[in-house]
């Protein structure tokens, strides 16, 4: 029996409701990562159970969009619905970083600049067992502002770990500003051929484009990073490419709002 698909626009419904029950923002950085994690989710990803051995490992190196992931974890049946309620109450396992207790979550992330150090490690010790199980990474195109990224990346190239993919949520965006203006880090295609990867830029939100820079990725003798162009608060037009709603709540309103508009684009 097949896995039943992953919608994106039920993604951003979780994320919307969720995130106003809680009155947690970092907001437009999940709704960023939608198409993204719903074809990961769907198409990519071989975990037939959270604690299957041979399970491709995951890395949300932005760990602040956890509530995508979240919501993936849900409507794959790895966390219940009940448990995905309790995003951010008091003594729950779903925080607004993920953490590897929580089925479905092999690393805790939020520290931003390591995530793909653990993907690496992860990629390195399949090969070292023997194990056809890939890593896949995903990082925010100002995460790649941290120098930890690019030792990772030496190193992985260095070995040749064709077992891992990166994906680059390129939005421009930062927590207090456009990254162009804080620290440019396009082009980013560029930047990763010169490190060894074999890159490929895409449309994050284009769900058949980002399942062929997928299967790109799985044919190389290198590790590889597909570079995908998104809009931050994507689905919802107040809040897209507002830095703001990096980190601000919603109001009951802008909610409302907010819902109506992901309805009717649905």
């Amino acid at each position: 029996m097949g896995i039943k698909p992953i919608k994106p626009g039920e993604i951003r419904r979780i994320v919307l409701d969720e995130a106003k029950r809680a009155h947690v923002g970092h907001i437009a950085s999940a709704l960023s990562i939608v198409e993204i994690i719903a074809v990961l989710y769907t198409d990519i990803l071989r975990i037939p159970s959270p604690s299957a051995p041979e399970r491709d490992r995951f890395v949300l190196s932005k760990g602040h969009a956890a509530l995508a992931l979240y919501a993936a974890l849900a409507l794959r049946g790895f966390i219940t619905r009940e448990t995905l309620a309790t995003y951010c109450d008091d003594d729950s396992m779903l925080g607004v970083h993920p953490e590897h207790e929580l089925a479905g979550v092999d690393f805790t992330t939020g520290s931003l600049g390591h995530g793909l150090s653990f993907a690496v490690g992860s990629a390195l010790a399949a090969r070292l067992e023997g194990s056809k199980r890939r890593v896949y990474a995903l990082l925010s195109d100002a995460e790649c502002n941290e120098g930890s990224v690019w030792e990772a990346a030496s190193f992985a190239a260095h070995h040749q770990l064709s077992n891992l993919t990166a994906i680059i949520d390129c939005n421009g965006q930062q927590a207090l500003g456009m990254t162009a203006e804080i620290l440019r880090m396009e082009p980013l295609v560029d930047r990763w051929q010169a490190f060894g990867w074999h890159a490929v830029a895409t449309n994050g939100h284009d769900t058949d484009a980002i399942r062929e820079a997928f299967a790109e990725s799985t044919t190389r003798d290198t590790p590889c990073v597909i570079v995908a162009h998104t809009l931050a608060g994507k689905g919802v037009s107040f809040m897209e490419r507002q830095v703001a709603w990096h980190y601000l709540p919603m109001t009951d309103e802008q909610h409302r709002a907010a819902i109506a508009e992901i309805s009717g684009n649905q």
